[in-house]
């Protein structure tokens, strides 16, 4: 597999995460403040068009990576849930980075 794969998902992964506590935050000053709602409107859009875009970059990487469906699944769905897409990302580059062509390992936290 090339390190390409890997690459755009992380980056689409931590843009993603970072894009979902930036909509929290205007969710909570659009429903508990009653102010930004252009802002919301803008911040939800821009979420969305780059979470499908990480949609497909996890999918790409899954496939080539040969998931199983559940785990396929989580890491599609961590997008969702905020600060999950950091963790998962953390975890899913650790786990794919040997099957990366030409890739040194990554030593193991004690």
């Amino acid at each position: 597999m090339k390190s390409s794969v890997l690459t755009r998902y992380r980056v689409m992964a931590y843009v993603t995460a970072v894009m979902l506590l930036i909509l929290c935050a205007c969710m909570v000053a659009k429903y508990g403040f009653d102010t930004g709602e252009d802002l919301t409107f803008a911040v939800s859009q821009t979420h969305g068009v780059l979470y499908i875009l990480y949609l497909v970059f996890a999918f790409d990487l899954g496939s080539k990576a040969r998931w199983p469906f559940g785990k396929l699944l989580w890491v599609l769905v961590s997008g969702t849930i905020p600060f999950a897409a950091f963790f998962v990302e953390r975890k899913i580059y650790r786990e794919t980075l040997p099957l990366v062509s030409g890739a040194q390992p990554v030593p193991a936290k004690a």
